[in-house]
């Protein structure tokens, strides 16, 4: 029995050793082989079939799509599509092929619809003025939706600057540099601007200059503050100002321009006010009033 346990144990030690001594070896001999099979992908069955009609069907039917969307709009390029999409916040989400497709599928897809409708209701020339009014309704429908996000995100990205700035001016009077500081801001802060400034940040740190990165954050927020904000920065470079100083100026005068702009808003709302008091509440109001007057009246006479 004794013989028989250390005979076991023996064993035991020696595979424990051997597994050990060749640990090295297979974790090598595992990371080739996944490095020979990198970006390879394996599916069994219908995630194969699937991947096969993704790439034989709908990519180049999505292409068509987004050619035929350039055909019928010729001013528009890929490079456009794309400052459009970056400026909504859906750059990264949505390629600019995809968006043109979208624009050329439900086009048609409305524009089809009107046909129909207007062949059952109105006869040929109906089935035409309506096909055309849906087609070019729905051809026009995605960008009327990417250029209202993009107008909410300037706002938004109006609303956070100040904040953003301030940071940035405390940052760099603390003694970092503007990377440094653009680096502590999009830590510390969250939204449209934010993400604005990563871009920025990354641009910078993959070798590209600062001239060049700010131009493009300009661009992408499309909003004049942030044009004054970058241009403040290049000329600060170029000529040897505080930055610190110029952070402070242009936060001073964001928190200026922002409070103008709420001060505007609020003169605004009486007049937005006004057509919904005099066609949904003013007539409420004269029916519960005047209503059992005209009531009395009546029965009087």
């Amino acid at each position: 029995m004794l013989l028989a346990f250390a005979v076991i144990l023996f064993g035991t030690a020696a595979y424990l050793v051997g597994e050990a001594a060749t640990a090295t070896a297979r974790e090598r001999r595992r990371s080739l082989d996944r490095a020979a099979t990198y970006g390879r992908i394996t599916l069994q069955g219908s995630g194969r079939d699937l991947l096969k009609f993704r790439q034989r069907v709908i990519l180049p039917g999505v292409a068509s799509l987004a050619r035929l969307a350039l055909k019928l709009n010729p001013r528009v390029s890929i490079e456009a599509v794309a400052l459009r999409l970056h400026a909504a916040g859906m750059g990264r989400s949505i390629a600019p092929t995809s968006f043109l497709a979208a624009q050329a599928g439900v086009g048609c897809l409305l524009g089809t619809s009107g046909f129909m409708l207007g062949l059952s209701s109105w006869g040929p020339m109906g089935a035409l003025a309506g096909a055309a009014a849906l087609g070019v309704g729905g051809f026009k429908l995605p960008g009327i939706m990417v250029s209202a996000r993009a107008s909410r995100r300037r706002e938004r990205i109006r609303a956070e600057l100040p904040d953003a700035l301030d940071l940035l001016a405390v940052s760099v009077e603390a003694g970092l540099g503007f990377d440094g500081a653009v680096a502590k801001l999009t830590e510390h802060m969250e939204g449209a601007l934010a993400e604005e400034f990563s871009l920025t940040l990354n641009g910078m740190r993959i070798g590209e200059s600062r001239h060049d990165a700010l131009k493009k954050l300009a661009e992408r927020a499309a909003t004049p503050e942030i044009g004054a904000f970058a241009r403040a920065i290049i000329q600060a470079d170029q000529l040897g100002i505080s930055l610190g100083r110029i952070l402070r100026v242009q936060a001073a005068d964001s928190r200026d321009k922002r409070q103008a702009a709420a001060e505007e808003c609020a003169m605004k709302a009486p007049i937005k006010m006004l057509f919904p008091t005099v066609f949904f509440i003013f007539p409420a109001m004269f029916l519960v009033i005047l209503g059992p007057a005209m009531i009395g009246i009546s029965k009087v006479f």
